[in-house]
């Protein structure tokens, strides 16, 4: 029976136990304390113990593509060289971390940005096909601006190569794996997703095409950074709108055969989500985040982001609603991955709403029997979390078993402080810093810090 505290092998790289930090925004850009900033993010988590640490979501091309403020590009090796500085921080601590690549697409700040959108009017979106009539609509109503490139066969090829150009110039700075952002709206998921792909070349027109941009990146990443570890999200787009105003999307069958696939291509590992076909509150899940839609102090950057205090209020009312239509669900994604699982030999990561230690162990297996009595099969073969680790930056000393007494076992209903209100990722659509912003949480973590429950047994 798989505990937390069991290594785990990710093509090739040993990772010391299987709790991971799930990649969150980071806010780090790329100035002279973008290093700086980031070893401040991520190394409380390896101090803590976490074996895994996946860095939030990186842009492969020097300009556009950014989803939101604040995005630490990786197209330049001088600048990924300097990364070493992390990736050294973070092994010193016996941790492993992992980089997410990625490129917007159609969910690039000069969609929805409104001061970025002026102060770079240049910019075009990359788009697979043009864009899908509902996205079209919520342009000519003015909520969006569209102005897409599609690729060509070509730039297909060339965007996958800046891919795999930035996986080399990570693999030479210490990173132990690469993370393929494969979903939440990316440009990868984009050409995954039929409400996205309607292309006619060789990387459209059918499941199996839709798939070759994956494949693609697979070969370049090999190429140029030879068999270093590669994960990627695989998304099912079944919290998406449904018919008739979504009809095309990845249900979870597709999906389940899309990491099947993405198996025999080479894929190390993968992170199945369920995920919509826009950026919604499918992928964070729980409170209507009151705090932070109220904080006057970001109120001008709230109204510089999205065009005014009148379109403001539309977002927040948009965001109240979707609070109640995703409400938060504990372990959201553990169907989809124990039909995975099944279904490959891979290592199947699982992540979005696990909160509590009794979770975790009965989604790795060490816990948890079925109605008729007998032991369930493990849903995945690690467990991440993202939020919880804004209220905690050393999480990881709380949940595992070789960061408390060895005398003293974790608590088995141990849950994380997060109280998923989500008031840390609305201000960042303004660049504001990825921290809890709850008075609650921050009090609580505040009196465990004093009983040094965050400090670590030296082993």
């Amino acid at each position: 029976m798989t505990t937390l505290e069991d290594p785990i092998e990710i093509g090739g790289c040993e990772v010391p136990n299987r709790l991971y930090r799930a990649p969150v925004l980071e806010c780090a850009g790329n100035g002279p304390d973008a290093v700086g900033t980031l070893i401040d993010d991520l190394e409380p988590a390896a101090e803590s113990g976490v074996g895994l640490l996946c860095q939030g979501a990186t842009i492969v091309r020097g300009d556009g593509g950014c989803a939101a403020p604040g995005m630490t590009r990786v197209h330049d090796p001088e600048f990924v060289a300097q990364l070493s500085r992390l990736t050294d921080r973070i092994h010193e601590h016996g941790s492993r971390i992992f980089v997410q690549l990625e490129h917007g697409g159609l969910r690039s700040m000069e969609t929805w940005h409104a001061e970025y959108r002026r102060e770079n009017p240049e910019l075009e979106q990359l788009a697979v096909s043009e864009p899908p009539w509902q996205l079209r609509l919520l342009d000519r109503l003015g909520f969006l601006s569209y102005d897409p490139h599609v690729l060509s066969t070509d730039e297909v090829y060339e965007l996958a190569a800046d891919f795999g150009r930035s996986a080399a110039y990570a693999a030479e700075a210490g990173y132990d794996g690469i993370h393929l952002s494969g979903a939440n709206m990316g440009i990868v998921q984009q050409f995954l997703s039929p409400f996205y792909n309607r292309r006619d070349d060789e990387f459209g027109g059918s499941p199996e095409a839709r798939l070759e941009f994956f494949a693609l990146v697979h070969d370049e990443i090999r190429e140029r950074a030879g068999d270093v570890p590669l994960m990627t999200k695989v998304p099912a787009e079944t919290p998406a709108p449904p018919s008739p105003v979504v009809r095309r999307k990845l249900s979870l069958e597709d999906g389940i055969e899309i990491a099947r696939r993405l198996e025999r291509i080479g894929y190390d590992a993968v992170v199945p989500v369920q995920t919509s076909v826009v950026w919604d509150m499918s992928i964070v899940r729980g409170e209507y985040p009151e705090r932070a839609w109220g904080n006057e102090q970001l109120r001008e950057a709230y109204d510089a982001a999205f065009g005014g205090a009148a379109r403001r209020r539309l977002v927040a009312a948009a965001n109240r609603v979707q609070s109640l239509q995703y409400d938060f669900d504990p372990a959201w994604n553990e169907e989809f991955c124990r039909r995975v699982r099944k279904q490959v030999s891979i290592p199947v990561l699982a992540e979005g709403g696990i909160r509590e230690r009794d979770e975790m162990d009965r989604l790795l297996g060490s816990s948890g029997v079925s109605s008729d009595g007998i032991r369930e099969a493990p849903a995945c073969d690690m467990v991440g979390m993202a939020r919880p680790f804004y209220a905690e930056p050393r999480l990881g000393a709380r949940l595992l078993e070789d960061g408390a007494d060895a005398e003293t076992p974790v608590d088995g209903d141990l849950r994380v402080l997060c109280e998923n209100c989500n008031n840390c990722t609305v201000p960042q659509a303004t660049g504001a810093p990825g921290i809890c912003r709850t008075p609650s949480v921050l009090r609580k973590r505040g009196e465990l810090e004093r009983e040094g429950v965050y400090e670590r047994s030296e082993l």
